[in-house]
């Protein structure tokens, strides 16, 4: 079975490094005897067979038979399908770039043209992506949502077809930043519309100032589907244990502000790309609007954390920006990890704009952490709660209790998931615990807190925010991943 793993996907590109040239390559390029040799050779063999063979008119899905008969991105797909959602196509196109730059040989960046290609033909008229994308046509992709999609347990964003796009699992993120890069890499005019499609899409996304709290915030889907499911089917709900919580606690979570998977980070990783690569800044308000509602999200002491997702308007008497549910194994709770993910955006954003507000309540956020930690004996009595597992992923408004997604049944039509304080037993495929590098996140806020407001001043005043339009910008971006360069200034 060929197959990628999901979540290795990530992009970090706001780090200028040194100038370096960029040239063309060739498909002779060639490398002395040794390793990098045999390197370069098998990832030439890699890409011919991934381009000529395993996709579909340029597209991917996750994982494949070796005869390739059948094929699955997060559920089981069509041939005539590709994924969006990490790692799928856009993903793979980073992979062609990144062995372009490696090797110089053009076979790469033909293949990335192609994959761009289909990410292009992908794109919804909004400028967003879906999750997957059918080349057989809408009524394929419907076909496919009402037969093997409405029957995805725990996986309910497939369960329906909305029409519409998502920033869920950085699935538009990844796909605009790679048309990003191909643009970039040779200016070539063609990629530029779809940028400039994505560009709106983010802005037209986003919530305006008439949401008060959520403004500068997004949604986890666009444009909005009125007929978006707001709760879930309870099949045998006797064997739901007293005390437990069942379903979607906060209805239609497609409206809400959307941390989970870092959509606000990767948007203002974005648009912030946009400004620096492209001179783009109209692209600063909506930037500054998104930092700001990340940091007015945080919630008061003593729980001063984030959840997944939070109410972009009042709801039942709750005020927006409150923590809100989401899918039926999303309670409505604060999470650890999103919780460590928005302190270190803070981090950034305070590197970015030399504003000390975004470190002034991260010690609350820290201290909040220190409070819910695991139980001593979680990872005894429960092995998935080890591996470094330091907190529950879920912690209960007001008692700061863990909560923990348990299952029953075997599948949609005789099971459904619940939420329960029993951290025993807990689902294998949605982690119930995660690791929170307390110490770390301690030790970079002591660092930048400690900075002197000079050396604020000179980081600020050399951000990628203050770029003047029409101005040069830095041509090399690095990240875990890969480094991607680009050879001009912005036009």
């Amino acid at each position: 079975m060929l197959t990628m793993k999901r979540r290795d996907f990530t992009l970090s590109a706001l780090a200028p490094l040194l100038l370096s040239a960029c040239g063309g390559g060739s498909d002779n390029t060639a490398f002395p005897p040794g390793p990098k040799a045999d390197a370069a050779d098998a990832l030439k063999r890699a890409t011919h067979y991934m381009d000529d063979t395993v996709s579909y008119q340029g597209g991917y899905v996750w994982s494949y038979s070796p005869d390739l008969k059948q094929t699955f991105g997060e559920m089981e797909a069509y041939r005539t399908m590709c994924w969006i959602q990490p790692p799928g196509t856009p993903s793979v196109g980073h992979v062609y770039l990144d062995a372009y730059h490696a090797t110089g040989d053009e076979r790469h960046w033909r293949a990335a043209e192609r994959t761009a290609t289909a990410i292009m033909a992908a794109q919804h008229p909004s400028g967003g992506w879906n999750y997957i994308h059918d080349f057989a046509g809408e009524a394929s992709l419907k076909q496919w949502y009402e037969t093997i999609g409405k029957n995805g347990w725990r996986l309910e964003e497939f369960q329906h077809y909305y029409g519409n796009a998502t920033f869920d699992d950085a699935g538009t993120a990844v796909a605009s930043q790679f048309l990003l890069r191909m643009y970039l890499e040779r200016r070539e005019a063609r990629y530029l519309p779809a940028v400039h499609k994505a560009i709106d899409f983010v802005v037209n996304a986003q919530f305006g100032p008439e949401y008060g709290v959520a403004s500068g915030g997004w949604p986890q889907r666009f444009p909005h589907f009125p007929g978006a499911v707001s709760s879930m089917p309870l099949p045998n709900p006797s064997q739901v244990p007293a005390g437990a919580k069942a379903g979607m606690e906060d209805g239609d979570y497609t409206l809400h502000v959307t941390f989970n998977d870092d959509v606000m980070g990767e948007n203002i990783k974005f648009l912030t790309l946009c400004v620096m690569a492209l001179g783009e800044t109209r692209l600063l308000p909506n930037i500054s609007r998104a930092m700001e509602c990340m940091r007015l999200m945080q919630q008061p002491g003593p729980q001063a954390g984030w959840g997944l997702q939070h109410l972009s308007r009042e709801k039942d008497g709750r005020p927006a920006g409150s923590p809100a549910g989401a899918r039926s194994y999303e309670p409505r709770s604060l999470a650890t990890h999103t919780t460590q993910t928005n302190i270190r955006q803070l981090f950034n954003y305070f590197q970015l704009t030399g504003d000390r507000k975004y470190l002034a309540r991260i010690p609350e956020a820290i201290a909040w952490l220190k409070s819910c930690p695991l139980p001593a004996d979680a990872a005894t009595v429960n092995p998935l709660l080890g591996g470094g597992r330091t907190h529950p992923t879920f912690v209960e408004l007001g008692t700061n209790d863990g909560l923990y997604v348990h299952r029953y049944g075997s599948n949609i039509h005789n099971g459904a998931y619940y939420v329960d304080k029993n951290y025993t037993n807990t689902v294998s495929h949605y982690s119930a615990g995660r690791p929170i590098d307390i110490a770390g996140l301690e030790a970079t806020y002591a660092k930048l807190n400690g900075m002197t407001d000079a050396a604020v001043a000179d980081l600020a005043a050399r951000s990628p925010l203050k770029v003047a339009a029409g101005g040069r910008y830095p041509n090399t971006f690095r990240s875990a991943r890969w480094t991607f360069r680009t050879c001009s200034p912005a036009p």
